[in-house]
């Protein structure tokens, strides 16, 4: 079996609002089996970790509305290792927590942190390299990133640029920047050093711990004193900073490396992205759950339920989803235009509708 020292957290208490109507505050996409495989995206990303590590050193990190879902879906996880915010403060303080929590169990930890809507298509290779990130982190004082070789100009996804320091086929990285304009996403590529920010990092437990005290000791005033009970997570949570880990640590650090790797990587996060990652027909139709009908249409998805027909005429790059109380018809590409849509429909109609 592999290293006893080696530990998965698994972030999962978004509200995928970027997936609406599919995605609902009560039942958000991590929850949902969005590929037909009868497991959902929480699961299958506990399928693959639990590969590397055993079972009673995963993690999951979720909100307190969604505790029950994960217990509901992953029976495996100890009812201890399900950390519940009492509220969102954004993926530092969750990760704080989380390290803070493992090092209480092994302060030999070596901990990879993985977000709980990802696709990973070749899995034999993304399983032996992360056996190699857990070699990295135990054998040297870095900070970890997963970066995957951008096949286009990606405005969605951050960027991490590579220096010319290595140690074997790990990269220093030089800098972060997210979510680019098109130009810019353009002269990334070109140049070779750039590469999609995957959400995976690795570190030894205390590396990542004093990385959180010298970067954002703000929080780690609170961590430090940190016991592992409910009751003192809800008295301090309030009051940790709403950041990132990569606006927070990452981006500050100056021992952060890349794995740079092509994992047939997808990130679930947006109706374009979840597009991408599915086969499609000759003109680039997907209907996900096969009952859709498409004439005169190109590059559309439908997502409806199994038991309803849909059909469309004459629609181009084209969403059409149809989940319980609402039925959504836009530009799939238009992201800016689906968050008014879903803060609108909350706003005029109810809560009932998000």
């Amino acid at each position: 079996m592999v290293e006893n020292n080696n530990y998965c957290v698994i972030l999962a208490g978004g509200l995928g609002s970027r997936f609406w109507p599919l995605s609902r505050k009560t039942l958000p996409k991590q929850f949902l089996d969005f590929f037909g495989t009868g497991r959902t995206l929480l699961q299958q990303t506990y399928d693959r970790y639990r590969q590397l590590v055993d079972a009673d050193h995963i993690f999951v990190v979720t909100n307190t509305a969604y505790t029950r879902l994960v217990v509901e879906q992953l029976p495996e996880v100890n009812i201890d290792h399900i950390l519940s915010e009492p509220l969102r403060r954004n993926t530092a303080p969750c990760i704080a927590w989380a390290a803070y929590h493992i090092r209480t169990i092994n302060p030999k930890a070596n901990i990879v942190v993985a977000p709980a809507d990802q696709l990973i298509l070749k899995e034999k290779e993304f399983l032996a390299s992360m056996l190699d990130c857990f070699d990295f982190v135990s054998n040297y004082d870095r900070l970890l990133c997963v970066g995957i070789p951008p096949s286009r100009p990606e405005t969605r996804y951050g960027y991490i640029q590579i220096g010319d320091e290595c140690i074997g086929s790990f990269h220093a990285v030089k800098t972060f920047t997210e979510k680019p304009e098109t130009e810019l996403a353009k002269v990334f590529v070109e140049s070779g050093e750039f590469y999609w920010n995957a959400g995976i990092f690795l570190a030894n437990v205390e590396v990542l711990i004093e990385a959180i005290r010298k970067h954002i000791p703000k929080l780690s005033i609170y961590f430090d004193r940190y016991e592992a009970k409910a009751s003192w997570v809800e008295e301090v949570y309030p009051s940790c900073p709403n950041i990132s880990v990569e606006y927070g640590i990452l981006e500050k650090a100056d021992n952060v490396y890349l794995l740079a790797k092509d994992f047939g990587w997808s990130d679930i996060g947006t109706w374009s992205t979840y597009y991408d990652a599915l086969p499609k027909e000759a003109d680039g139709n997907v209907s996900v759950s096969g009952n859709g009908l498409f004439y005169e249409c190109s590059d559309c998805i439908i997502a409806s339920d199994k038991k309803k027909l849909v059909i469309v005429k004459g629609l181009n790059d084209y969403l059409v989803a149809d989940s319980e109380n609402v039925l959504l018809i836009c530009p799939k590409n238009d992201q800016a235009d689906l968050r008014k849509y879903r803060s609108e429909a909350e706003m005029k109609m109810g809560e009932e509708y998000v």
